[in-house]
């Protein structure tokens, strides 16, 4: 394809594909696609070991990563600075309230928060040594969220050849990251799953693209929140996007990181199914909506704690939740949930990667000719 993105990524088509899995990531460059690992779940010790992976099971196909360095800190944790001190600073009501609300569904928590081990977290400087590890491999694209790609990242990747990217949610955030220097915005809509803002996809392409051109700017944008499918993909291009930036359709493939038990929910969702809320990482991430979310965001709830404390309280949550899930128990399912996004209404089944890729493919040339012929 004569595409931008595609150039500066060595993409053969502009179809990227954030995941956490390292299986999702290689069989979607495998196939044709780009895959894109997300690295905050790792520590640095681990990426070095899932990129080393990729390499040697991605068959030369390009392929990214996506880390976060937050750009601003809530003045709330901006003097704490190791996971030790972090997990005292959380007054105990947090774990009580978590621990009582998986009570009632038949899970076992505890009720004290545990230090996550030391560098992991979002937080800047993790971020920062995950993109050190990210640049030792041969990665095509390097993209930040939560904020303008740091210094670092963009000179590190001009000075590599490595195209870099940022997820924005306003028009306004768009043009900063350009000015900054970043080679590839992705304008990322509310529908997304995981952080994002609040103006819908459809809206935000067209108004970021607009602003680009007229700030003088030629910075490619892929379009993401919402696409499951290549007529999805191919009406953001038509609105001015040079590419589809997916992350939910992949959790629906037996290569995810997913549970079953979550793959499953996702076959029998709506798209009204999610929600937008704090209560998983401190910041507005879109995810599938359970009693979790009702507990800690109701008016008589304690509130969602800054990141990355947040994380902290519920991640440990999770975990014994799908554990208890896979395990049996059937009141425990209710609170499986995971970042999703509202285009989970649109999953009818499970496939693996690859046949996603190549559905999205035939679905892109679909939807062209249809638009062609409709144009006479």
């Amino acid at each position: 394809m004569d595409n931008r993105v595609c150039a500066l990524t060595g993409a053969e088509f502009p179809l990227f594909a954030f995941s956490h899995c390292r299986d999702v990531v290689a069989a979607v460059s495998k196939a044709g696609g780009f895959g894109v690992l997300g690295a905050t779940r790792f520590s640095p010790e681990q990426l070095e070991e899932e990129l080393a992976w990729i390499d040697a099971h991605v068959d030369g196909a390009p392929y990214g990563v996506d880390v976060i360095v937050p750009e601003t800190i809530d003045p709330r944790v901006a003097d704490l600075s190791d996971n030790a001190t972090r997990a005292a600073a959380i007054d105990a009501k947090y774990a009580e309230f978590a621990a009582d609300l998986l009570a009632r569904y038949g899970v076992e928590a505890s009720r004290s928060v545990t230090p996550l081990r030391e560098r992991m977290g979002i937080t800047p400087e993790n971020g920062m040594a995950l993109m050190d590890v990210a640049f030792r491999h041969p990665i095509r694209l390097i993209a930040n969220a939560l904020g303008i790609a740091p210094p670092a990242m963009i000179a590190e990747g001009k000075k590599r050849g490595v195209a870099v990217a940022a997820l924005v949610g306003a028009k306004e955030h768009a043009i900063r990251q350009a000015e900054a220097g970043v080679d590839i915005i992705v304008a990322q809509g509310g529908e997304a799953g995981g952080h994002c803002g609040e103006v819908s996809t459809l809206v935000l392409i067209p108004e970021v693209v607009r602003a680009l051109d007229r700030a003088g700017h030629r910075t490619p944008v892929l379009a993401a929140g919402g696409i499951m499918t290549g007529g999805q993909m191919a009406a953001m291009m038509a609105a001015g996007a040079q590419g589809a930036w997916t992350g939910s359709v992949w959790l629906a493939t037996p290569e995810s990181e997913a549970s079953e038990a979550f793959r499953e929910k996702m076959v029998t969702a709506r798209s009204r199914d999610t929600v937008r809320s704090r209560s998983r990482t401190g910041k507005p991430a879109r995810q599938l909506k359970t009693a979790w979310h009702e507990a800690w965001d109701a008016d008589d709830g304690p509130g969602a704690l800054p990141m990355p404390l947040m994380g902290m309280v519920s991640e440990p949550a999770f975990a014994r939740i799908d554990r208890a899930a896979e395990a049996g128990n059937a009141e425990a399912r209710e609170l499986v949930t995971y970042f999703v996004g509202q285009g989970v209404g649109l999953v009818e089944d499970i496939r693996p990667a690859r046949a996603v890729v190549q559905a999205f493919r035939e679905e892109f040339v679909e939807a062209v000719e249809r638009l062609s012929g409709a144009l006479g």
